[in-house]
């Protein structure tokens, strides 16, 4: 991809990454997490509840489209930007595991999608302009509240559905990985009252999602 020289090419960018993270499918560049064995047949409460909470990973997706994005646009420096890039590269593949997931549970995704987008799109952009060491510190806070809460899907997931599983289990694994990068390139605690405001964020979002 050619580099993004000005400003305006930025923002053509951000919106054209809106409309593909919001609306439109995407194929991976990893193939989807398999499961060491096949499913055992879900009930209709199992699928639902699977389905749920499958929507609600594929939200946390669009935002993480989205966050990394906007710390993309924001951010001066062409190093990091690239690295955010990366990550937001590395992240589309969650997307479109987490889309093919709900096609296979027979679900759809989240009708807000695109509001969560420009929410988080937003959210990233604010963090970027506050400077490098706080992005970065965004980052590090984000998949800190995204590891802990994949690993509360897996205690919530259905047992006899280990297709959805494998798929949280690695993308557990990558969003350690991305906050650990972070935290090494020089990222700075956020405050307590930012790290609040961003869990009561991500609760109205899953509890939000889960339905709708």
């Amino acid at each position: 991809m050619p580099t993004l020289t000005n400003a305006a090419d930025r923002l053509i960018d951000a919106f054209d990454h809106l409309l593909r993270a919001a609306t439109a499918p995407t194929a991976p560049a990893r193939p989807m997490p398999l499961a060491p064995q096949a499913d055992d047949p879900l009930g209709d409460l199992d699928r639902r509840r699977s389905a749920g909470l499958m929507r609600v990973n594929h939200v946390g997706e669009v935002c993480a489209q989205a966050l990394y994005a906007g710390q993309a646009l924001a951010t001066d420096n062409p190093v990091l930007r690239e690295s955010f890039r990366a990550a937001g590269r590395e992240e589309a593949d969650h997307l479109a595991w987490t889309a093919m997931r709900l096609r296979q549970l027979d679900a759809r995704p989240s009708i807000l999608n695109p509001a969560w987008y420009a929410l988080s799109f937003a959210m990233g952009w604010a963090a970027g302009r506050a400077g490098d060491d706080v992005s970065l510190g965004f980052v590090v806070e984000t998949e800190r509240q995204v590891e802990e809460h994949l690993a509360r899907h897996l205690d919530a997931l259905p047992e006899s559905d280990r297709a959805s599983r494998a798929i949280v289990d690695a993308m557990r694994e990558d969003e350690i990985a991305h906050g650990r990068k972070a935290q090494e390139a020089g990222a700075v605690p956020l405050p307590t009252p930012v790290v609040l405001a961003m869990r009561g964020a991500a609760k109205l979002m899953t509890t939000t999602a889960y339905w709708i």
